[in-house]
Formats: C-alpha cells, structure tokens, sequence
C-alpha cells in the first residue's frame, strides 16, 4: 500500500509539473510571437485561416441576441466575426490568457462596445453556470494545460442547448497533400525567425500541431466531457476541422 501511495504521489507530482511547464512555455510563445501574430497566421495558412473562420461562423449561424464566450481570444477575429454577424445585438465575452496577446486583441477590437475582455485560462472561467448560448475557441485548444477541464468549464458556463465550437489544425486526409504540408511546415520556423525574429515560438506550433489528436480523437474527448450530438468537418482536407457539440 505504502508503495502504491509513493507511485501515485510521484504521478501527481510529475503532472503538476508537465502542466507547469506547458502552460509557462505557451505563454512564453505568445509572449514572442503577439505583434505579428496576424501576419504570421497569414503566412502560415496562406491566408485561409480567414475564410476557415467565416466557415466556422457560418455552421454556427448565430440569431441576433444569442451571446458568445470566445476563449482564446488571440487578436479576437471570431468575436469581430461573430459580432458582425449579429450586428453588435448582444454582449461579447473574449478570453485571453497571455498578458501581452490580451492587450493586443482589446486594443484591435475597442471599438466593438459590445464585446469585452478578460484575463483568465481556459481551465477557470471566472463566469456562472449556465451564461452562453455559444462556445467558441479557435486555434487554442491545443495549447491548453488541461484539455479535460478545458472542456468541462466549456460545458459549465453554456446554456442549456448550447453549443460548442471549436476549430484546430489536424490531420490531413490525402497523402500527397499531408506529404507537401509536411514539408512546408519545416519552412514555417525559418520564416517565424526572418518575420518574430526567432523560431523557437514556430518550432513548437509546428510540434504541437503534429502530437494533437485526430478528428475522432477529439470528437470522442468532448463526449467523454459531457457534449451530445457531436460532429466534425474537414477544411482544405483536414488542414483544419471544426468541431461541433451541444450541450443538452
């Protein structure tokens, strides 16, 4: 038993510590990468992160006053998205954890008097039960400490019958496709240290888009978190994929 006990507290410990030092190293990254992020994401899809974020709005297909917690804000393209969409009908919620992409993203979008921000993680919404009839997080679920609880604060704070979304780079369904991707995401560090001046930040993108789950691996973590009625769709042959659940 006392052995047993040792195995568990050394567990823990270990996992405490991996969670630490992810969470210290993404925001490292963003700390880097922040005053060219946009340009960078441009670089990275060629530009088609924009029009995977309209195909993101239009499955969601917002109605005028339904609100939105956008988690992971970034510089806060989905929150401008979606409030454009609703023509500023209702109260926007942006979530940022980095201190310098949180500045950032409310200074881009300070003329959206709808659309407000905070400084927390998504592991610990500060924010009641039952508040959102949409959940969005958008190239930021891979970068959690805690993809579990990362879903569970999801599920928490949307309403009844609300959704969640999220749209992530995964794996790529051709071959020939997958082998080109492949090599050009070796080019994405070496133009990261021309452009942020350093790879680092890039390398480590690159790295955590290449250990994340499949489709179906993270389809079947959000029903294990709670959501029903789970689905996903491809964008440019699984280059990205939205992710689809509802909380019943």
């Amino acid at each position: 038993y006392y052995f047993q006990l040792q195995v568990i507290l050394a567990y823990n410990l270990f996992m405490k510590s991996t969670v630490q030092n992810k969470t210290k190293l993404v925001n490292s990254v963003f700390s880097e990468v922040y005053k060219k992020y946009d340009l960078m994401n441009d670089i990275m899809s060629l530009g088609v992160h924009r029009v995977w974020k309209k195909k993101l709005i239009d499955w969601m297909n917002p109605q005028l006053n339904e609100s939105l917690i956008d988690v992971a804000s970034g510089t806060g393209d989905i929150a401008k998205l979606f409030s454009k969409k609703i023509n500023n009908s209702t109260q926007i919620t942006c979530v940022e954890p980095n201190n310098e992409m949180y500045l950032a993203g409310k200074s881009n979008l300070e003329n959206f008097k709808n659309i407000k921000w905070h400084k927390a993680k998504a592991e610990k919404l500060p924010f009641k039960n039952d508040t959102y009839d949409f959940y969005t997080i958008s190239y930021g679920i891979r970068n959690v400490s805690d993809i579990n609880l990362s879903l569970k604060e999801a599920l928490r704070v949307l309403k009844p019958g609300g959704r969640f979304m999220c749209l992530e780079f995964s794996k790529i369904d051709n071959e020939m496709i997958n082998l080109l991707y492949q090599k050009y995401s070796k080019v994405i560090p070496i133009v990261g240290k021309y452009i942020v001046g350093s790879s680092e930040p890039y390398n480590y993108l690159i790295k955590s888009i290449n250990e994340f789950y499949t489709q179906n691996e993270l389809a079947n973590l959000i029903k294990k978190n709670g959501f029903s009625n789970v689905e996903y769709r491809n964008l440019s042959n699984g280059i990205s994929a939205i992710h689809s659940g509802w909380k019943i």
